[in-house]
């Protein structure tokens, strides 16, 4: 009977030990959770963050993926995931999905070009500014609407922008203007302005400049009389949770970036930005 107990006790034994163990090797799984910083982008809205084969120029691999991912807002993230001592992680999003996916706990931070309106602080958290721009149009080289110098001289011109945007919500402070249904993402507005379905689409000065560099048939439209926005606008800043323990980090590491770097960031950028298709 002694034996047999014995023989019981150690089977218990070896099957604690063997759950302590498989609960130390899940605790190990956290702890390499802490240590990565995932931060969401839509790799698709260059010159702030695009899609690419291979780590040239910096890019970073795309979780779960065999793509890269390269932009302005890596080389942001990157400065900042290194300020944190962690390693960065970018999971590849769609434009909707990086709200819901932050506040889900699947990122711990959107850099995607993304301004810190007042809408979206009802729901999330924003560093301070890491950039700042202009509202610009993308409109085709040639056309009746390249010279134009006020919004309103896009009176009747089909005119669109990105879905969920504050680009788009402008489009009616131009009298007249025939407003498109909004777009998913930049590379359907130019594909759609490339074939004449669109005259024009709203964007930031940097995603414009991208855009007319990439294809000789687009030009970029500055305007002396142009859309009215407020400074959250035309600012973008980092998207973090609701009192997250990162905001004062990264806001130091921010302040750590000099406008002059900052600007060569973006140089960079749009020189290292793939072709458009």
């Amino acid at each position: 009977m002694k034996k047999k107990a014995s023989l019981l006790f150690l089977l218990l034994l070896s099957a604690i030990i063997l759950l302590a163990g498989c609960g130390t090797s899940n605790g190990s799984g956290s702890g390499d959770d802490q240590d990565t910083f995932k931060v969401g982008l839509e790799a698709g809205y260059a010159p702030f963050n695009w899609t690419q084969n291979d780590d040239s120029n910096g890019a970073v691999k795309i979780d779960g993926t065999s793509e890269y991912a390269g932009g302005y807002d890596v080389e942001v993230a990157k400065k900042i995931a290194d300020g944190l001592g962690k390693k960065l992680v970018i999971v590849k999003t769609e434009w909707d999905g990086l709200v819901p996916a932050l506040t889900s706990g699947k990122i711990d931070a959107i850099i995607a070009g993304m301004s810190p309106t007042e809408e979206r602080k009802q729901t999330i958290d924003f560093t301070d500014n890491y950039y700042k721009s202009n509202l610009v149009m993308v409109v085709k080289k040639g056309g009746k609407y390249e010279g134009a110098t006020s919004i309103q001289d896009f009176k009747g011109a089909k005119i669109t922008a990105q879905l969920n945007t504050f680009h788009y919500s402008v489009i009616d402070q131009i009298k007249g203007v025939s407003k498109q249904t909004a777009m998913d993402n930049f590379p359907a507005m130019r594909v759609a302005l490339e074939s004449g379905v669109i005259d024009g689409y709203v964007t930031e000065r940097p995603e414009a400049v991208s855009a007319s560099n990439a294809n000789e048939n687009f030009a970029m439209v500055e305007f002396k009389d142009g859309f009215e926005t407020s400074e959250d606008d035309t600012a973008i800043a980092v998207g973090l949770k609701k009192d997250s323990d990162l905001k004062d980090k990264i806001n130091e590491i921010l302040k750590g970036i000099s406008e002059e770097d900052r600007t060569k960031i973006m140089d960079d950028a749009i020189v290292n930005q793939p072709a458009a298709k």
